[in-house]
């Protein structure tokens, strides 16, 4: 299993929080993931982002359609459901199921990922909560 399979498995699939500090670096940058597509920078921002989302999507499945990795570096092409039962993300929980595509560019240092960029279909996401 690849870094990056293990980072979707453990982290949003299994929802561990400590996983993040085993597999990023601590002032890794996450393109794309901030307010408006900002940049998450270090990992204590990013575990901001991550229970923002914990908290307002459940059942989170993030599954790996197609990787590409070398040794500096990997794609992944990903699906995500989930269901949307928390407001974190400022839209009254409907319950609604959601599901949306991306894709994520990492690369690897020292078996940690160091900075990522991240193409998800959030507007996708949100529109299925409203």
């Amino acid at each position: 299993m690849t870094l990056m399979e293990r980072w979707y498995e453990e982290v949003w699939n299994k929802g561990r929080e400590s996983a993040i500090d085993e597999m990023a670096a601590p002032d890794a940058v996450a393109h794309g993931l901030g307010e408006g597509g900002a940049d998450v920078v270090g990992m204590v921002e990013f575990k901001k982002f991550f229970r923002t989302f914990q908290s307002a999507l459940s059942d989170v499945h993030v599954a790996v359609e197609n990787i590409v990795s070398e040794p500096d570096m990997a794609v992944a092409r990903l699906s995500v459901t989930a269901k949307h039962t928390g407001d974190s993300l400022g839209i009254p929980a409907k319950g609604n199921n959601v599901s949306f595509g991306g894709v994520a560019i990492a690369r690897l240092k020292d078996g940690k990922i160091t900075e990522a960029w991240n193409y998800f279909e959030f507007a996708k996401m949100y529109q299925q909560m409203a």
